[in-house]
């Protein structure tokens, strides 16, 4: 099932263009990774597709309808953000509590068990919690709910690397017993590249790769060898990345259907967050045809 669509969509702010022509779609029961750089994109799609922004031009639909001011669409969403703000008086058990509210989904015995494993002090107001603990509470609201469509975008800011892994863990874990469709806007991708099943990079407010994740890591590859030999293997290639020393040349590069079998040249395996920052690197930059390539 289709549970996000969304096809030419574009929002434009007066003459800034924020998005254009956005055509993406992601499957029920998945783990989405929606990447990018600061300023892509990422948070005006996700406030699109949360309701709580609209397209200027395209189609959108979330659950097979138009998210904005739909309770039949927003019921069954939750979005946890950078930054989360609460009211005032709020203390961590009202937070608790209007998402419990919010969130027919609910599981009030996995908030508990949460609150515990991360230490939250649930009497202590919201307004005097260090960026970490407020990132917590959005964590731990987002797993709770166990919405059909959660976001979570970057809501683990001021976590250590002990908090976030934690996260990291009860997700899957949840996720396992409790399926539903994720989506993970992060700038962590090696911590989360595990987690991600499914691939959305933006950059400039265009979707430059929206593919299976593993797919998408087998079919890049580094080649390192002499010039010569490696602009033989590259030639008529996408290329990511180039950087020659001497005689020895090193290319990054995509569509290698399988592992190749190279005399002379040595292949290494690209990360996901390597495949994101050379592909973003090569968006706008000239691709050579084999006399330079992407500098």
């Amino acid at each position: 099932m289709t549970v996000v669509r969304m096809s030419g969509v574009s929002k434009r702010y007066g003459d800034l263009t924020a998005l254009d022509g956005v055509s993406m779609e992601l499957q029920e029961n998945r783990i989405h990774g929606l990447l990018g750089r600061n300023g892509a994109g990422k948070t005006t799609v996700m406030q699109i597709l949360t309701g709580q922004g609209f397209e200027t031009a395209g189609t959108v639909e979330v659950f097979g309808q138009h998210p904005y001011e739909n309770a039949n669409v927003l019921n069954r969403v939750c979005f946890i953000k950078e930054s989360q703000r609460y009211p005032d008086n709020f203390k961590v058990k009202h937070a608790m509590r209007a998402a419990q509210l919010l969130h027919a989904s609910w599981d009030d015995g996995f908030a508990r068990e949460l609150i515990a494993d991360f230490g939250l002090p649930a009497d202590r107001s919201i307004k005097k919690l260090s960026r970490g603990m407020l990132s917590i509470v959005g964590v731990i609201i987002g797993l709770a709910s166990r919405a059909p469509l959660t976001f979570f975008d970057e809501p683990y800011l001021g976590l250590d690397a002990v908090a976030r892994q934690m996260f990291y863990d009860r997700l899957l874990a949840d996720y396992s017993e409790h399926p539903r469709t994720v989506v993970l806007s992060t700038h962590l991708i090696d911590e989360v590249s595990d987690l991600i099943e499914h691939v959305v990079l933006i950059d400039k407010g265009r979707v430059l790769i929206d593919e299976d994740a593993d797919a998408l890591r087998s079919r890049a590859v580094t080649v390192t060898g002499p010039v010569a030999a490696v602009e033989s293997f590259v030639a008529g290639r996408t290329q990511l990345h180039r950087e020659q020393l001497g005689g020895f040349l090193r290319v990054t590069v995509s569509g290698v259907p399988e592992r190749p079998m190279v005399g002379g040249l040595e292949f290494e395996p690209v990360s996901l967050q390597q495949l994101v920052v050379r592909t973003t690197q090569t968006n706008g930059a000239p691709v050579g045809a084999g006399n330079g390539g992407v500098r």
